[in-house]
């Protein structure tokens, strides 16, 4: 296959798989992560056909919807690659991008890097802020049937990995403890400059809940 055949299909893969999932992590969360990775990769030197894969696959099996198997996200990403005919090189890069790209997998350091793996990283850590952020906090905590806000659990700033994995605190609680973290997070020039004005959302949103909820 072309190029552009192997991303149509992947697409169409993506889509039909995620048909019923939860709000927040749905084909249109991938569309967008896709978008944005397409527009930082125009100005990071960077394997377009891995970074769109990647961006495509990266949520097809999320091991929080999987009783928190790890490896179901980047083992079904590679199967498809190789049911399609990828090459195996990028087949291996994808599914270390997918196993290695994760908020809670950067509580260990994995040693694994690459460009590739920053731009899709930082067009995922977009979807999670801004506008789109706190709809998408507020979706899965209600599908986790989450209080929305509760003063007397704070926020925990110092969580293990498996504490956060298994938090089932308030979705306020996670601008703290994830959301107003990805700003300095982010890897490239084009992420930060996008991150600014969603972080900046957000801490507006904050400043209007604390005065709603007082």
């Amino acid at each position: 296959m072309t190029h552009p055949q192997l991303i149509d299909s992947t697409a169409a893969f993506v889509r039909r798989t995620l048909e019923n999932a939860e709000g927040g992590h749905d084909w249109w969360h991938i569309h967008r992560v896709w978008h944005n990775a397409r527009l930082i990769a125009q100005t990071e030197q960077a394997d377009r056909l891995t970074v769109e894969l990647a961006a495509l696959l990266h949520d097809i099996a999320d091991s929080k919807f999987h009783n928190g198997d790890e490896e179901i996200g980047p083992q079904t990403a590679m199967n498809w690659l190789r049911s399609i005919g990828v090459d195996d090189a990028v087949v291996a890069h994808v599914g270390n991008i997918i196993r290695h790209m994760s908020f809670k997998a950067s509580f260990n350091d994995s040693g694994f890097y690459s460009m590739e793996m920053g731009i899709v990283q930082d067009a995922d850590r977009l979807d999670a802020i801004g506008a789109i952020g706190i709809a998408r906090a507020f979706t899965y905590g209600g599908f986790k049937n989450r209080e929305i806000y509760n003063p007397e659990i704070p926020p925990n700033l110092n969580m293990t990995k498996e504490e956060y994995k298994n938090s089932a605190s308030p979705s306020l609680n996670h601008f703290y403890e994830k959301l107003l973290l990805l700003k300095d997070r982010m890897n490239t020039v084009t992420g930060k400059r996008l991150a600014e004005e969603r972080h900046a959302f957000m801490e507006a949103y904050l400043d209007q809940f604390y005065k709603e909820v007082k």
